[in-house]
């Protein structure tokens, strides 16, 4: 008997970002690839509509008041959709770095490790039974009380805060105090408290240099500053704090990596000597399973807590308690393993993990959810996979859709294409050239589409050309490196040339280029440009970042009608009071609060979306007013200021990294982590450059169509050509093929991992024994 159901999720008028208005259907239970340049539209359809509303419609469900309580995004701009199931978002997208999150919080294999010890673990004798939380380092009674669970004290010294003993304190001899007025003000109340602050550091009695560095006092007194002859500066009460408490609470307490960076350098860092480092009291370490603490487990690469458990379980004397516990365990485990994960320790922290592995280690603990009927929206989840990771990503998102799921995924690797059963193929091109589905059907088929950039290359079995090899013109020599996994490890990079760095996940990649810094000889200078967002709020953006909206202020500050209104650069400036409309203080829209709806953005109803007050926006330049140049593409911008170098300068360097589409005025906050790497790169690409660079790049192809790969490859071949040097960390074999020298680290992710297992040409390291992505390099060569 037939299903009464609709086996398809039919989407009928999407607008949303660049979507022109799009249907497209979109069979359920298969594995779907959403496809296109970047920019093209698709995570706008795959996220921004049909995940999107999903979720809306979830929200629906929930009680009035819960949901006032949740973070709802807004309803999507589309016509209908029908046939669409409950959805489950995997993102690349990081929440707030905090040392406290690991590998195990985030699979939650933790709280059965915890479980397995607090039931089944060994206690001394005459010792009381532990609850789990005791075992947890993020829980008041598990925490060593000494490093409060974080397995780390930090404390200041002299020497680190007063790095020249010879100045006084007027002229900077506290390195650690803030600057400007702040460092002033401090300087001032020392100055009132009677310290001779025009004095040598070495100087002053040691009894006054210890309280003024470490003193937990907060004495306030009133200041009365020096009165300069230009300006009145007026009494006021200041508030002592020393050098030491201003550190630790700015390392502590600052939101700021900038000031966090700098009171980390005033600080010495080491493992706590209460707990050693396992962030855990005493009683909890007392507690052992198959003769090892619960820290020491923690520790362990997943693949040897695997062979661990399994030992175990082998012996007769196991309780059915810990059986049941282990094996458990050891289930939950094996798709982290499977999905390439099994050098990650429980333990290892989640700040140090890429987009890519975070996103694995939550797509491993889906497939234990055992959900049916479920649509899996995956944001490229083969991003930072190196091709070996890859054939098991394949197998995975097989297995989920075999449980009687759906399978979304936004993706550009071709293999995870061809592995398909369904693709959906935005374009032509980017932003306002694309928005449109070229196709919607069986991946064979997208062969006849004439349109597709993505066809080329899924289809296009020609070899790559030959190119000749670069001679590289000196030996740049790193190391011997002893970190996280590599032990002692030389690695020598030439000079001159495209470099490749390559390996699987975890195999030390990113720790061996991470030694390279400008104090090595033949360096020069030292480009690093990595996929951090260019700015964590709406009000940076393209325009901003590059610098280019600084003399597009003047250009516009140097009219007439500016000049005749006395309006200076800052007018022109959506962040200050001035020029910007002050009802949506420069954001260009407010928040609609609708109580049990989710909350809206609405254009201003004062400036309509603008940004800027009436009275600046009748001031214009070639007709249009600084408003409508934020709205410009780069593309568009590109002409209309043509005869403007010092813009036009900038625009090209966006163009020749295949940014056109971009607007001026985008948001930091819609930019992908590919476009804010290409947007670093052409900051770099517009500056006169003299002498040698060395430009340092992790991954740069993640999250770019294989079209947009061959822009940003012409890009760093011509910085090769004009006498820099470039090396890439790199898993797209069609990158490495054509390098010019070829770093393989392996074999294996961590333990396994951490040595040099080929270095030389591509041809060379494709023919390397021992080398796992040896086969894969040769294939793309051939």
């Amino acid at each position: 008997m037939p299903s009464p159901h609709d086996p398809y999720v039919r989407v009928h008028g999407a607008r949303e970002h660049n979507l022109k208005g799009v249907d497209v259907d979109i069979p359920r239970d298969v594995i779907t690839v959403f496809t296109g340049v970047s920019g093209s539209g698709k995570s706008s359809l795959a996220f921004g509509t049909i995940y999107a509303e999903a979720q809306r419609r979830y929200f629906e469900s929930v009680a009035p008041y819960a949901r006032r309580l949740i973070h709802q995004v807004g309803a999507p701009k589309v016509g209908e959709i029908t046939g669409l199931p409950p959805a489950v978002s995997l993102q690349q997208r990081r929440s707030t770095p905090t040392s406290r999150s690991s590998v195990g919080t985030v699979t939650s294999l933790s709280n059965y490790l915890r479980m397995l010890y607090s039931r089944a673990g060994d206690y001394p004798p005459g010792a009381e039974l532990l609850y789990s939380d005791a075992f947890s380092p993020n829980t008041p009674i598990g925490a060593c009380e000494e490093c409060h669970g974080l397995g780390q004290i930090h404390w200041t010294t002299e020497e680190l805060m007063v790095p020249d003993p010879s100045l006084s304190i007027r002229e900077g001899a506290i390195a650690a105090w803030p600057g400007a007025f702040q460092g002033k003000n401090l300087r001032d109340i020392l100055d009132t408290l009677g310290v001779d602050v025009d004095r040598p550091w070495r100087e002053l009695d040691p009894e006054q240099r210890e309280w003024i560095l470490f003193t937990d006092k907060t004495p306030t007194v009133t200041v009365h500053p020096v009165r300069d002859a230009d300006k009145i500066q007026r009494s006021y009460k200041g508030t002592y704090m020393s050098a030491d408490r201003y550190v630790l609470k700015t390392f502590a307490e600052s939101k700021s990596p900038h000031l966090r960076a700098k009171a980390e350098r005033f600080l010495v860092t080491a493992p706590c000597p209460a707990c050693r480092g396992s962030k855990l009291r005493p009683d909890a370490l007392e507690v052992t399973f198959a003769g090892r603490n619960i820290a020491e487990l923690a520790a362990l690469p997943l693949t040897e807590l695997v062979e661990l458990l399994k030992d175990a379980l082998k012996h007769e004397d196991t309780s059915e308690t810990a059986r049941v516990l282990a094996e458990d365990l050891l289930a939950r485990i094996a798709p982290v393993v499977e999905l390439g994960l099994g050098y990650l320790s429980l333990d290892r922290s989640t700040p140090t993990l890429s987009a890519g592995e975070l996103q694995r280690l939550r797509l491993a603990t889906q497939l234990r959810s055992g959900l049916f009927g479920v649509l899996y929206v995956l944001d490229e989840p083969s991003a930072g996979l190196h091709p070996a990771d890859t054939e098991a990503l394949l197998t995975v998102l097989e297995r989920l859709k075999a449980a009687g799921n759906s399978v979304f995924v936004v993706e550009h690797h071709l293999d995870v294409m061809r592995g398909a059963d369904w693709v959906v193929d935005v374009g032509p091109r980017a932003g306002e050239h694309g928005g449109r589905v070229l196709h919607s059907g069986p991946v064979a088929d997208l062969a006849s589409v004439a349109e597709s950039a993505t066809a080329r290359y899924l289809f296009d079995r020609a070899p790559a050309p030959e190119r000749e090899l670069r001679t590289p013109h000196g030996r740049l020599t790193v190391g011997p490196v002893t970190r996280h996994n590599l032990r002692e490890v030389t690695a020598e990079f030439p000079l001159g040339v495209f470099t490749a760095v390559t390996g699987v996940s975890g195999s030390g990649k990113s720790t061996l280029i991470g030694e390279i810094s400008e104090e090595l000889e033949g360096v020069g200078r030292l480009v690093s440009v990595d996929q951090r967002p260019i700015g964590r709020t709406p009000r940076s953006n393209l325009a901003t970042y590059t610098g280019l909206f600084d003399v597009v202020r003047k250009l516009f500050a140097a009219t007439d009608e500016a000049r005749a209104r006395d309006y200076g650069v800052g007018r022109f400036s959506f962040n200050v009071t001035g020029g910007r409309c002050e009802t949506c203080q420069g954001e260009g829209f407010v928040s609609v609060e609708l109580l049990f709806l989710p909350s809206t953005y609405a254009p201003c109803p004062d400036c309509g979306g603008a940004r800027y007050n009436p009275e600046t926006l009748e001031v214009t330049y070639k007709g249009k007013s600084i408003a409508d140049v934020l709205d410009m593409t780069v593309e568009r911008a590109a002409e209309f200021f043509a005869d403007t170098p010092s813009v036009s300068r900038s625009l090209s360097a966006l163009l020749d990294v295949g940014l056109g589409y971009l607007r001026l005025g985008q948001p930091a906050t819609e930019l992908s982590g590919g476009e804010a790497q290409r947007i670093k790169l052409a900051s770099e690409l517009q500056r006169g450059r003299r002498g040698h660079t060395l430009y340092l790049l992790d991954e740069p192809t993640t999250g770019l169509h294989p079209a947009d790969v061959e822009v940003l490859m012409r890009q760093l071949h011509s910085l090769v050509d004009a006498g820099h040097t470039v090396v890439v960390v790199e898993h797209d074999m069609s990158v490495v093929a054509g390098a010019d020298w070829v770093i393989d680290l392996g074999p294996g992710g961590g333990d396994a991992g951490g040595r040099i297992v080929a270095a030389g040409t591509p041809a060379e390291v494709a023919g390397a024994e021992g080398s796992v992505t040896g086969p894969y390099l040769g294939r793309a060569m051939a």
